[in-house]
């Protein structure tokens, strides 16, 4: 419930990056305010200037950007309802003072925000310690262990001693909530906290940080892009494109009846909203030829603690069998660790199974010979999650795109230039960029260039490995129309990776769904949904954000 006096005012708030003879306008003119205990959210694309707006609240913008004008007018409704900070021109004691202890941070992506080089317990105290929440060693020891357990983490005191590494993404981002929260500020500020997560990981974080809040009776500023997420979470919903507020107003409203067609074009786009609309999809039709097929397929890992003398194993996938049939999308799906990569790389061949085999068109893919594996790996491509991570930074868009050309020695110079310029042509990447780099790109893009990488051998078979999980829902969408397209087109078959099952809903024919290393569901996209048999089946789907609220 709003109260008369609010925690924070931004009126008319103006930010450029660059010099400040030659600035760059990136936030124009934006006015919000946030009360006392209410959760608000920024919703947009990236480059829309949501998380440039939240930063400059607490002076911490990247590079070059500064704010150009307009007023940030911090209250201190606890002590004095009359008394405000302007935090625009603020000094750097003011807002050392405000950060952590006032303003709490919960940033975007937990494994660059936390130190690899120090423990957990070490990261935390060192908050604690920074503003004077503790005194003594022991005093600080005992409320980062409070603070971990207050995240939603189990057995906290062991926690403490391990490094960022061994944790999952769920337990690294738990740690950085406990540290926005260690000084109980009034406003936390989340930046896509939850962003790379699985649904069911992301709801339980959510759930808990709902709690926290509700009993510190903190504010929060949510950063996300997620449309539906930000309507179940959010009281009200502020929508940003290109660097000015089109639309605000309470969540549920924005939702049922947004006025402003990007808002609109928002809604559609949100897997998370759409999931439980009539299916749009045009179901694909097989020839009913088998292209890939997994029979008993097991895979044991050593675990960390394993010894020479006393070796401990961890089964990753237990007896799995299926096929993949010729130009139909199938969908593997469960949460992190259920097995669906470790299933996915041995589909590719970059995984020896320790139990069962692989095989393409009925011949196993193990024991080829260099000739017959070369006309594999032609013919089954892949799409990773993270391109960024599987582009090599120093060739251009071009060179990245010839290069399976140029391994599998397909065609001379110029018929391979034309081919790279027709398939660029094709995943809708503009000529202009052949000689970009992946670093000059955006996400979208950068997933685009992986994609005509894929394809520039025509293979039968692509393997996605969650290849849309960490883009906004407008790139998400795009790729997704992308796909399927190029099925339509080319005759693909897609094997679809991914924890997400509102994105399956838009993509795929049969549902395979993973838990522990098995599979304990599958059947037709549509059946599944309306109908599924699985307890665990039924909890992915209603943890899907916002799924319920058209």
């Amino acid at each position: 419930m709003q109260k008369q006096t609010p925690l924070l005012e931004v009126e008319n708030l103006d930010i450029a990056f660059g010099s400040t003879k030659d600035p760059k306008p990136t936030v124009h003119g934006a006015s919000f305010q946030i009360y006392p205990g209410e959760t608000v959210a920024i919703v947009g694309e990236s480059g829309s200037g949501k998380s440039t707006t939240a930063h400059a609240i607490i002076d911490l913008l990247p590079g070059t950007g500064h704010v150009t004008g307009g007023s940030i007018k911090f209250h201190n409704v606890k002590q004095n309802p009359e008394e405000f900070t302007e935090l625009v021109g603020a000094s750097s004691k003011t807002m050392q003072d405000l950060r952590g202890k006032e303003i709490g941070l919960v940033p975007q992506d937990p494994m660059t925000n936390l130190n690899p080089v120090w423990t957990i317990g070490t990261q935390i105290s060192e908050a604690l310690k920074a503003n004077n929440v503790t005194h003594g060693r022991k005093d600080t020891h005992t409320r980062a262990c409070e603070l971990l357990a207050e995240a939603g983490m189990k057995n906290p005191e062991s926690h403490l001693k391990q490094y960022p590494h061994e944790f999952s993404g769920g337990m690294c981002q738990r740690a950085l909530i406990a540290i926005g929260l260690h000084a109980r500020p009034k406003l936390l500020i989340a930046d896509e906290p939850t962003s790379a997560l699985d649904v069911t990981v992301q709801k339980q974080i959510l759930d808990h940080l709902e709690g926290l809040i509700g009993e510190l009776d903190t504010a929060v500023l949510l950063i996300t892009h997620d449309l539906g997420l930000a309507a179940e979470r959010a009281e009200r919903i502020i929508v940003m494109q290109n660097g000015r507020i089109v639309e605000q107003g309470p969540s549920l409203e924005i939702l049922r009846n947004p006025q402003h067609p990007y808002t609109k074009q928002l809604i559609k786009a949100a897997p998370s909203l759409s999931v439980r609309r009539a299916d749009q999809r045009n179901p694909h039709h097989t020839t009913g030829r088998t292209l890939l097929k997994v029979e008993n397929l097991t895979k044991r890992f050593l675990t960390p603690d394993s010894r020479p003398w006393k070796k401990k194993y961890f089964t990753a996938v237990d007896d799995v069998s299926l096929e993949i049939k010729q130009l139909q999308t199938t969908a593997i799906v469960g949460e992190s660790g259920s097995g669906k990569s470790t299933v996915a790389n041995m589909m590719l061949g970059l995984l020896d199974p320790t139990e069962g085999a692989v095989y393409y068109e009925d011949e196993p893919i193990k024991g080829m010979r260099r000739r017959e594996e070369l006309e594999f790996r032609r013919k089954v491509q892949p799409v990773f999650q993270n391109p960024y991570g599987t582009l090599d930074p120093m060739w251009s868009v071009f060179n990245l795109i010839q290069e399976p050309l140029k391994v599998h020695k397909i065609g001379d110079k110029q018929s391979r230039r034309a081919r790279v310029l027709d398939i660029m042509d094709r995943v809708a990447l503009p000529r202009s960029m052949a000689r970009r780099y992946p670093m000059e790109l955006s996400g979208g893009q950068r997933q685009r260039v992986a994609i005509a990488r894929a394809l520039v051998l025509e293979p039968e078979v692509v393997i996605c490995d969650e290849a849309v999980s960490a883009l906004d829902v407008l790139v998400q969408a795009q790729i997704l129309d992308l796909l399927n397209e190029l099925q339509e087109e080319l005759g693909l078959t897609y094997v679809f990776i991914t924890h997400d099952l509102a994105v399956v809903k838009q993509i795929a024919d049969e549902v395979v769904v993973m838990q522990n290393g098995r599979i304990v569901e599958r059947g037709e996209t549509d059946e599944l949904y309306a109908n599924p048999q699985s307890d665990y089946t039924a909890k992915l789907l209603d943890a899907i954000p916002g799924a319920d609220l058209l």
